[in-house]
């Protein structure tokens, strides 16, 4: 139980540090079709800066980490600042969410310092498919990565799937077989209107649910790692997980458990809001940890009951790839 509560007295224990705006893909519901404009490198938060958040947090309960992007593994040096986060005293768990196209140049030296578990951004398991939706020809990297994983002990390896309607829903029986045939940790999500409004591509849960069927009887397990908003299942008798994220058709923010850094030092109690606190100013002129202290207990306070989506209110302060997701 954490020492941290926010005024709807749930315990906050976990924050998502996005490292970097920038990424190696373009994903057709993360990235604007025109692109982002990049921040300076000088806005982006110094690794002793993310440290210094970090070390604040922690001495509040904070005792989980996630770094994201854009994609984190673009960033340089990553592994000394997943060094330098894992000596902080607290800090029990640290994850990192990639799209797997660098991983396996990394993943060895990532677990030796400290990281304990990745998970992979993968939308299809085919190659032109892969490669028009992402603007990129890389899928045969990411699956590389993710066997370079496994291998250096970052298990498990979850494969997160935003599951849309005519662009990649007709692979979700593909996926789940991975998870009988190959062990795989499969995570079907539904897709977020990030700052476009509602999408004709949305595919419920329930309408996920309904096509395994034919595979076989889901039946309910704990997921062995992280502490998310996933409902995880198997089929019976096999080592793989499905996981369902439904944050339209049943949201989960009654146990939302977490904040949100940018890369350019903004604190994000809700992921659906455009309100932040600013921590970089306060940072760069020399922050005590009681100050940071304090501008995260005002994240904390501030953050709302629940998003507000299916009214159709929607943040439009930035894109999927600015926020880390």
């Amino acid at each position: 139980m954490t020492g941290l509560s926010d005024s709807f007295q749930r315990p906050i224990n976990y924050l998502r540090i996005s490292v970097t705006d920038r990424c190696n893909l373009r994903c057709i519901y993360c990235m604007p079709p025109g692109g982002i404009k990049h921040l300076p490198r000088s806005e982006v938060l110094r690794y002793e800066e993310i440290q210094a958040v970090a070390q604040a947090a922690a001495s509040l309960g904070i005792n989980k980490l996630r770094l994201t992007g854009g994609e984190p593994l673009v960033r340089v040096e990553l592994t000394r600042l997943v060094q330098m986060l894992s000596r902080i005293d607290g800090i029990d768990d640290i994850a990192l969410t990639t799209n797997g196209v660098l991983l396996r140049q990394c993943a060895a030296s990532l677990r030796e310092a400290g990281l304990r578990r990745v998970n992979v951004s993968l939308d299809t398991l085919k190659r032109e498919r892969y490669r028009r939706y992402t603007r990129r020809d890389r899928l045969v990297y990411v699956l590389d990565g993710m066997a370079a994983a496994k291998e250096a002990g970052l298990e498990p390896v979850k494969v997160n799937v935003v599951v849309m309607r005519g662009i990649n829903d007709d692979e979700v029986l593909d996926f789940a077989r991975l998870t009988i045939d190959e062990g795989w940790h499969v995570r079907f999500i539904e897709l977020m209107p990030f700052a476009n409004g509602a999408s004709l591509q949305f595919v419920p849960t329930k309408g996920i649910e309904e096509r395994l069927r034919s595979l076989g009887t889901l039946e309910p397990c704990l997921s062995s790692q992280g502490s998310g908003p996933a409902k995880y299942f198997r089929f019976p008798g096999v080592k793989g997980t499905v996981g369902f994220i439904s944050p339209l058709s049943e949201h989960f923010c009654f146990n939302c458990n977490r904040l949100r850094l940018t890369a350019d030092g903004k604190l994000r109690p809700c992921l659906l809001s455009d309100y932040e606190v600013d921590l970089k100013t306060t940072l760069r002129r020399g922050a005590s940890p009681e100050e940071l202290k304090a501008l995260i207990q005002q994240a904390v306070a501030a953050k709302p009951e629940r998003h507000h989506l299916m009214e159709g209110v929607f943040p439009m302060g930035r894109a999927m790839c600015q926020v880390g997701g």
